[in-house]
């Protein structure tokens, strides 16, 4: 059972700190032709914020909760967020014939969160 808890532990910061890096820099670096993803050109400037701002806040919610012991649920529904996240991203990397499969990747290990959180891990 400690294998999983650190296992579940691992994911959850590797997850946090990707959704923490890549939400600062759409929070930080959303503007015009210098966006830091050429699929973000296809949104405005606020758009690219709020889904910064969602990356960012996700991230929060797969540690802070479960870590304080304050509202757990809001990890696993944290996790699926990014996960859901990462989904639409896939169509979008897509469009512009970009690579894709870190975007798999992390749909994969959020819902991995979100499942060992719900089961109590």
């Amino acid at each position: 059972m400690i294998l999983l808890t650190v296992l579940t532990w691992v994911l959850s910061g590797f997850l946090a700190l990707a959704f923490l890096m890549a939400g600062s820099m759409k929070i930080l670096k959303p503007h015009g032709g210098d966006r830091p993803m050429p699929t973000l050109d296809d949104y405005s400037d606020s758009q690219v914020r709020l889904i910064g701002a969602a990356e960012v806040l996700g991230a929060v919610g797969v540690i802070i909760p479960v870590l304080i012991g304050v509202a757990p649920i809001l990890t696993p529904i944290a996790a699926i967020g990014l996960a859901l996240i990462q989904f639409l991203a896939i169509f979008a990397h897509r469009k512009h014939g970009e690579p894709f499969v870190p975007n798999i990747v992390l749909m994969l290990v959020g819902l991995a969160v979100a499942a060992l959180r719900l089961a109590g891990v």
